[in-house]
């Protein structure tokens, strides 16, 4: 496998097999062999990395978010149920990575007043005929959204589940 391993160049193993190219590059790497790494697309891959975790960190909390808004204004008791199985599994996830990359926190509090924005565009665009507010009744902090405690938050008017 060795042979195999140095049998192509590492750049163009990159473009050819991606597989092999990493199992090339952890080889290097764990032997030290610095001088026979390609750094370019390893850096291309470290920095893909991150950004495939800050996606879904992102994405992760606007399914919640637009569940959560379904929950707490849409009549419709017979979707109750599947809305906290999905909002119980995003929270899950969420902190599972959030547990990982603690760093994500801070991001994911920036981001929260914009993706509650667009997942209030989207359920309002789904249930044109219901009213979602512009604003929750409670303040939206990482916490809350991520607390089972969620609806006990909530003004009585809401419903409350979970």
């Amino acid at each position: 496998m060795a042979e195999t391993l140095e049998s192509a160049q590492s750049t163009s193993l990159y473009d050819q097999d991606f597989y092999l190219w990493i199992l090339n590059t952890v080889e290097h790497l764990k032997n030290r062999d610095f001088d026979h790494l390609d750094l370019e697309n390893l850096i291309d891959e470290v920095e893909s990395l991150g950004r495939s975790e800050k996606r879904e960190i992102l994405n992760r909390a606007e399914i919640l978010l637009q569940h959560l808004l379904k929950r707490c204004y849409l009549p419709q008791p017979e979707n109750y149920r599947s809305w906290e199985l999905t909002i119980r599994e995003q929270r899950r996830q969420m902190q599972r990575n959030l547990k990982d990359s603690p760093s994500l926190n801070r991001l994911l509090l920036e981001s929260l007043p914009e993706l509650l924005q667009e997942a209030r565009e989207t359920v309002q665009f789904e249930y044109p005929d219901q009213r979602i507010p512009e604003q929750l009744p409670i303040d939206l902090t990482l916490q809350t959204v991520l607390s089972e405690s969620f609806w006990s938050d909530l003004p009585s008017s809401t419903p409350s589940s979970l």
